[in-house]
């Protein structure tokens, strides 16, 4: 690396093609990471009452919003360090740091977090109000480095190195979690162990020179140029993570107090969608990397792009749906208690509307890869509005979970295959 150019030229040699490999890698790292947060899920509903657990949920469901927005710094670091990855440096051009980026924003998100909490804690936080606004600024902070560490270990492809960070941060999660249940901490136990994560890529940085290398990287273009992509992904992120990480949040803005039946329908939210979305948002670096080498191979290919991904979704996606509705209420009572009983044809239902979101993520990442921000923003919050809408319908808190998670995300898909086309034109 040198000190004048970009430094993609000695990380990113290998940065080819993405291969079955680096899929695998991620893939080990994201089951151990979905094991470790179903474990964080299982201690807390066997610690808390369902009432207590929805207290839980809420503020798991607010870390997950705001992080699930900081997820644009990863798309973004992730695309623009694997589309410049051969660039070769112009002499006195700008440059910049996403590492750097990330740290200003992490601090800025983290000071308007503090700063607006009067206006919206009250309503969101029932319980350990001043320091769930503590942890949740702290944590997003640290988060913003996180994701966009994990962005340029996609740029160059050390999915190794991408895989420990992820599992790190599950681990740290877990164990915390281990000690509260143990320890007799109850909820503010859980809320340290939602947030301890935040630290791993101090951990990764500190014990590994290859990951220092890559978070020093720098990319072509000015702050106000990474910044402006970086803009519209945070935007969409943050839209998608109100479906996917924050719908508890949704959910208790549309339907005030949630009670212990909300309780139970955010525990069988979560445990549904998570086979299914915790490997889409875990490799987005993957994706983003697969969907930019494709075009770059197939000129005016991209809806091509998405059929073999769709179609593992898919193949995934509808046994899931069958073992939700016959099995998943009496693995509900099993894991977790008699307090926590659903119905088989709800499982069923959340389990498809999982599919639908996964499908959503999968368009949303072959649409930041092409650079169609716009879009890519456009898509995910058109999917937001129109799911908060339907929760808005005079039905019961769980049907319209349904209508809401399984029909929100079509509108969006909508945009981002529209957007895709028009560019293949």
């Amino acid at each position: 690396m040198t000190d004048g150019g970009t430094g993609m030229d000695a990380l990113g040699a290998s940065a080819g093609p993405v291969a079955r490999g680096s899929v695998a890698r991620v893939g080990l790292a994201t089951a151990i990471s979905a094991a470790c947060g179903y474990a964080v899920l299982y201690l807390a509903a066997r610690n808390l009452d369902p009432a207590g657990f929805s207290v839980f949920g809420v503020f798991w469901g607010a870390f997950g919003l705001v992080t699930g927005a900081a997820n644009g710094l990863l798309q973004e670091a992730a695309r623009d360090v694997r589309a410049n990855r051969a660039t070769t440096p112009v002499a006195g051009g700008p440059h910049t740091n996403p590492m750097r980026v990330a740290a200003g924003v992490g601090l800025a998100a983290a000071a308007v977090i503090g700063v607006s909490s009067p206006l919206w804690a009250p309503q969101v936080f029932a319980e350990e109000r001043g320091l769930s606004v503590l942890l949740l600024s702290a944590g997003l902070a640290g988060f913003c480095l996180h994701a966009t560490l994990l962005g340029m270990f996609a740029g160059v492809g050390q999915w190794g190195r991408y895989g420990a960070l992820m599992v790190t941060d599950a681990v740290i999660r877990v164990v915390i979690a281990a000690a509260a249940f143990l320890l007799g901490w109850d909820l503010t136990g859980f809320l340290w162990a939602t947030v301890g994560g935040a630290v791993a890529w101090v951990l990764v940085l500190t014990v590994s020179a290859g990951a220092r290398s890559a978070a020093r990287l720098r990319t072509p273009g000015s702050i106000a140029t990474f910044l402006r992509g970086a803009s519209h992904s945070i935007a969409a992120s943050g839209a998608s993570a109100i479906l996917v990480m924050g719908f508890p949040v949704l959910l208790k803005a549309t339907s005030g107090q949630l009670g212990a039946a909300g309780g139970v329908v955010i525990l069988a939210v979560t445990l549904t969608r998570a086979p299914l979305l915790v490997p889409m948002t875990a490799m987005q670096g993957n994706l983003i990397a697969y969907f930019v080498d494709h075009a770059a191979r197939h000129r005016g290919a991209r809806l091509r792009a998405l059929v073999k991904p769709a179609a593992v979704i898919m193949v995934v996606g509808f046994p899931g749906i069958l073992a939700a509705g016959l099995l998943g209420p009496w693995l509900l009572r099993v894991a977790f208690g008699p307090q926590y009983q659903t119905s088989g044809t709800l499982l069923a239902w959340l389990t498809a509307a999982a599919v639908s979101i996964a499908v959503l993520t999968l368009t949303g990442s072959a649409t930041v890869a092409a650079a169609l921000h716009r879009a890519y923003a456009l898509g995910w919050v058109a999917a937001t509005v129109a799911a908060a809408g339907l929760l808005t319908l005079p039905l019961d808190l769980a049907t319209r979970t349904v209508v809401a998670l399984l029909c929100g995300p079509l509108v969006g898909i909508a945009v981002h295959l529209a957007a895709l086309a028009r560019a293949d034109d």
